[in-house]
């Protein structure tokens, strides 16, 4: 077996974590270990030298809610095809929900997934356990302590816990093991066949909609809950500006509560909506005065991270329309460079607050290893933020191929990834 070579990447913007900032540093690897980063490493003979001017290298991203449908419906998804789009976004971990057949329930369910993950992941994959057995949002909980050591956190996403009684027992099984609660937050008896935003599109065309109280008031009750039982809670998605104040002041309170949304609410709304499937989404595009919300939220620090929700279906699924085509759009290969070109470039948040956003925070709230550390495995992601192109879906790795923002022009292409 040949010997592992060291690698000296040179001359690189370098984000530094602890001083949340970018260094011109240069990176030593050897043996996929990182072994130093300083502003200036001496080459030996036998290095490998890269030079990296113009270039910056993040820690690898991270996403904690995608969804790779194995098992159950490889047709729009695999373990290999999420991962593959994953890493072309400069993913180096990501969390996969549950809705999948057999969902994970139970050790001998979860399992399965486990062994399409142990064959074909090529970045680290974090499967997260339900919250109800059959992922069905009501009726028992799951057996948590077995599940605990082997899932990241638990949601039943898809589907918010109706019951309240039923979420208080989650999380105080949650609690008592130090694990997540991840809620999708929808009151099903609100929602009455809707499949929009409740607003002026929805009007305007005859569309059935979704009101923004089916998601807050969930949010509402679930961060009374959490007051309750002391339990470490993250709300999925968060797309009202209802649930982002709700946030806001739980946090004052010194409540456990995070949170996260996506590219898709921060770059559009309901003003943006075409008839057709790309625009499709759980929860649906919200208002204007939403869209701003959240934006004020990752800029303030309510929303602690952006993850994509990630969603593949196929060709046939989409292509249905705003009424009847199914619910969910792609985002890893093109969350980074929509989110640098149309909030970094444009001043509203800094390349900083979005490396923390997407890498940093999301390891911290969900306790997962990785980044650029010494002594660690290398965990980064290498762009050129000059670079700009035209996004394509149909040179997506990910079997979905259905994303508002294809044709969209970037910036910041992916030239390196490098995972644990």
């Amino acid at each position: 077996m040949r010997q592992a070579m060291r690698i000296v990447l040179k001359n690189a913007q370098v984000f530094n974590e602890s001083a949340i900032q970018f260094d011109r540093s240069d990176v030593l690897i050897d043996a996929g270990r990182i072994v130093e980063i300083a502003p200036h490493i001496a080459v030996n003979p036998t290095d490998t030298e890269i030079n990296l001017e113009g270039c910056h290298i993040f820690p690898g991203f991270v996403d904690v809610h995608v969804h790779f449908r194995e098992p159950g419906f490889s047709y729009k998804e695999t373990i290999a095809t999420g991962c593959a789009a994953a890493r072309n976004g400069g993913y180096t971990t990501v969390c996969t929900m549950p809705n999948l057949n057999p969902a994970p329930d139970s050790l001998e369910h979860l399992a399965i997934q486990l062994e399409l993950i142990r064959q074909n992941a090529t970045i680290n994959v974090l499967p997260y356990g339900c919250i109800t057995k059959g992922q069905k949002g009501e009726g028992d909980l799951v057996d948590f302590e077995a599940l605990a050591d082997h899932v990241v956190a638990f949601s039943d996403d898809g589907r918010g816990v109706q019951s309240e009684s039923l979420m208080r027992q989650a999380m105080e099984q949650a609690a008592k093991l130090d694990k997540i609660i991840v809620a999708h937050c929808e009151i099903n008896e609100l929602l009455n066949g809707g499949y929009i935003h409740d607003g002026r599109y929805a009007r305007k065309h005859g569309h059935k909609g979704i009101c923004s109280e089916s998601e807050w008031q969930q949010v509402e009750r679930d961060i009374r809950l959490c007051k309750e039982t002391g339990c470490r809670y993250h709300v999925c998605h968060v797309s009202t500006k209802e649930s982002v104040e709700l946030i806001r002041q739980a946090k004052k309170e010194g409540l456990k509560v995070s949170c996260e949304t996506a590219p898709h609410y921060l770059l559009l709304c309901e003003d943006d909506l075409q008839e057709d499937g790309r625009f499709k989404m759980n929860p649906p595009l919200r208002s204007k005065a939403d869209q701003e919300a959240l934006i004020q939220g990752i800029k303030d620090g309510t929303i602690d991270l952006i993850a994509t929700d990630h969603a593949p279906h196929s060709a046939e699924e989409k292509a249905q329309g705003l009424a009847k085509g199914a619910f969910g759009i792609v985002g890893l290969e093109i969350a980074f460079p929509l989110l640098y070109t149309y909030l970094v470039k444009k001043n509203i948040i800094s390349l900083e607050q979005l490396i923390m956003l997407m890498s940093v925070n999301p390891r911290k709230i969900f306790n997962l290893k990785g980044g650029l550390s010494v002594g660690a495995k290398a965990d980064m992601a290498i762009y050129n933020l000059a670079e700009s192109y035209q996004i394509d879906a149909q040179k997506f790795a990910s079997k979905g191929k259905s994303t508002p923002f294809d044709g969209w022009m970037v910036n910041g292409k992916l030239i390196h990834i490098n995972n644990v």
